[in-house]
């Protein structure tokens, strides 16, 4: 896998946002330039692709996602990403921007930290049509890298807010006070991953009693406090390993383990595969 860490600084459709739209007639890079990317990098940058018509299949953190017509499949920073081998169906647009350019718009949107694990939103009809529209309008703000970035960003809030109410759709408003004690508590885990902080530490920092903590948790995801610290170490022990960053043990030690040993077994329990059948596996593929 290739670094694209510099890839919308390169690309940039702003001569003062990072951010850059392609849809089948707009924005496409000559594939000499994308050859040297390759199709499988982690992204150091929000993506969102949206299908509106057709369909097409994206890898990311190791899983496969179908994305069809009025779906729309988003990827956050830090995740592994696999383009597909084929072509996109006939229709979509494809948004990505950095976190400096998210920083700059009014509010927050709580489903980027994606507390109800999909990667992957169905919109009604009626919001597929809104956000086709609000699409639209950024693709030709973007066609002048002079566009004042204020109405750039005014629209790209509204994108974001549409996508935000349809990821929620089905569940709980996000203003529900038990989803932002979760969302609370994953942006924790986010922000102190190798700390290996302890359930009770956590549950105290967040001004709660760690049976309510692992109710909440345990309902939003499925998985304990506990076990859920040790899924999301995991899975970035898998990002590094498909990236070949560093040794095992050296990798246990980067994500906070004294013991080498310790975090092979736990790899094994938590996956089902050592480490070295993964490895084999992922050079297989």
């Amino acid at each position: 896998m290739q670094d694209i860490g510099s890839f919308l600084t390169l690309y940039r459709q702003n001569n003062k946002l990072a951010i850059r739209l392609i849809s089948p007639t707009f924005g496409h890079i000559p594939s000499e330039n994308l050859d040297q990317y390759g199709l499988t990098h982690r992204k150091p940058y929000y993506f969102f692709l949206f299908m509106l018509e057709g369909g097409t299949q994206h890898g990311v953190d190791l899983q496969q996602f179908e994305i069809n017509a009025n779906e729309l499949l988003f990827i956050l920073p830090h995740q592994i990403h696999r383009l597909p081998t084929t072509k996109h169906g006939t229709d979509y647009v494809k948004l990505g921007f950095d976190e400096n350019c998210l920083s700059l718009l009014p509010k927050q949107y709580p489903f980027l930290v994606n507390p109800l694990n999909n990667q992957k939103i169905k919109f009604t009809t009626s919001a597929a049509a809104r956000l086709k529209f609000t699409f639209d309008i950024l693709l030709n703000l973007v066609s002048r890298m002079d566009t004042d970035p204020e109405l750039i960003l005014a629209h790209l809030n509204s994108l974001l807010t549409e996508i935000n109410a349809a990821y929620f759709s089905a569940d709980k408003s996000p203003a529900d006070d038990k989803l932002s004690q979760y969302i609370r508590f994953k942006l924790f885990v986010e922000d102190n991953l190798t700390d290996h902080t302890t359930v009770s530490e956590i549950a105290q920092k967040m001004a709660l009693n760690p049976h309510s903590l692992y109710t909440i948790v345990k309902h939003y995801s499925g998985l304990s406090p506990k076990a859920f610290i040790t899924n999301r170490l995991i899975l970035e022990a898998k990002r590094r390993l498909y990236y070949a960053e560093s040794s095992i043990k050296e990798l246990a030690y980067d994500l906070g383990f004294n013991d080498p040993e310790y975090f092979s077994r736990l790899f094994k329990k938590v996956t089902g595969q050592t480490i070295a059948t993964f490895i084999q596996d992922l050079s297989g593929n």
